[in-house]
């Protein structure tokens, strides 16, 4: 099959073949459909986080199950899924307390060192992304890393869902739990940044301030439900959100994974307000608060995968898409081949788009 690979950190990923194989007993082989294009995974091609190579990239993904493993009830051949790189192991202690998004049991769904492993290439180690890698034409994922969605849910879309809406949107429901009528702001305003504004507004936030340095998404937000925009390019973010609440909101949100903007999301937190940073602030680099605002009961947290219960969720936004309310249409400003992901990735860097989806020959 194809997959487009990283071997070294601040080069274009290579489109190359490589070989799968096929699925032991709790495995599932995965036909790609669809995979979102998303900024964590730049993250790990301008070497902010390290990973070992070559690899091959890719986490927000849909498809079709293929093949499955002897022990695998869950989904059958022809079935629609989700992929999500939070892999439950459903046994220790994350798993059984409501928590499976903090699943630390990564041995027990990713094959032993001396096993064939998932993908190879001509005989030689080819590694795995967040045991998925969905930059490719196929992908062999434990029973752990799925869920099955309706059928009528189109997979393209359905991809988005694998991790930037329930990264934003779970933020919002999950980690946060926003109460209705709440003051709500949002920094950042590309895929997840967006789910969280339209998460926000589907959960009944009174007032929704989206903060970006461009126009155009700043227009986009409102469409998904920001009531008040903040031109961060112009002003302090911080000040006019300030002066926009009378002293600050309930509920911040970061969607950047900047040093910078999450610190702005704790100040313009107004007393006992929460702030929660969803972008993936870069490794080694440290965030810095004034102490006394502690004494105001306010909060600083971190999210991982919009604290998700996926198996439960995903289906959910599925629901929400198709009834009208969740508006992944607008998010996919690109469907591409699997050849143009170095485009893509230069479009990301330079913020000219929310999404853009590989779309694969299915």
């Amino acid at each position: 099959m194809k997959a487009a690979v990283l071997r070294e950190v601040n080069q274009p990923l290579s489109i190359e073949d490589v070989q799968i194989d096929n699925p032991k007993s709790h495995e599932v082989l995965v036909r790609t459909a669809a995979c979102g294009v998303c900024h964590s995974d730049l993250h790990y091609i301008e070497g902010k986080y390290a990973c070992p190579k070559p690899t091959i990239l890719g986490h927000e993904s849909a498809g079709v199950v293929e093949k499955v493993g002897s022990e695998v009830r869950y989904v059958k051949p022809g079935d629609h899924v989700i992929t999500c790189l939070s892999v439950f192991c459903g046994h220790c202690e994350y798993c059984t307390t409501g928590r499976p998004f903090s699943c630390q049991n990564g041995e027990f769904v990713d094959r032993d060192e001396d096993e064939d492993q998932r993908i190879t290439q001509n005989g030689g180690v080819m590694h795995q992304f967040y045991s998925l890698s969905s930059f490719a034409e196929q992908m062999l994922i434990h029973e752990h890393a799925l869920v099955k969605v309706r059928k009528d849910m189109p997979l393209d879309r359905a991809a988005l869902i694998g991790c930037g809406v329930t990264t934003g949107f779970g933020a919002v429901i999950n980690t946060a739990d926003i109460e209705v009528g709440s003051t709500v702001a949002v920094i950042g305003c590309g895929g997840i940044g967006l789910s969280a504004i339209n998460g926000a507004a589907i959960a009944g936030a009174g007032r929704i301030i989206a903060v970006d340095i461009l126009g155009s998404k700043l227009n986009l937000a409102k469409h998904f439900g920001a009531t008040d925009v903040v031109n961060a390019a112009e002003t302090d973010p911080v000040e006019a959100v300030k002066e926009m609440t009378s002293g600050g909101v309930e509920y911040s949100f970061e969607a950047l994974g900047l040093k910078k903007t999450a610190e702005q999301a704790f100040q313009m937190l107004r007393p006992s307000g929460a702030a929660t940073i969803i972008g993936m602030v870069p490794e080694g680099e440290m965030l810095e608060i004034h102490g006394a605002d502690l004494l105001d009961d306010k909060r600083l947290q971190g999210s991982n995968m919009g604290s998700n219960a996926f198996r439960v969720d995903m289906p959910r936004f599925c629901d929400f898409y198709l009834d009208g309310k969740l508006k992944l249409d607008d998010m996919i400003s690109a469907r591409i081949p699997l050849e143009g992901i170095n485009e893509a990735f230069d479009e990301m860097k330079r913020g000219e788009v929310a999404r853009s989806v590989i779309v694969f020959d299915t």
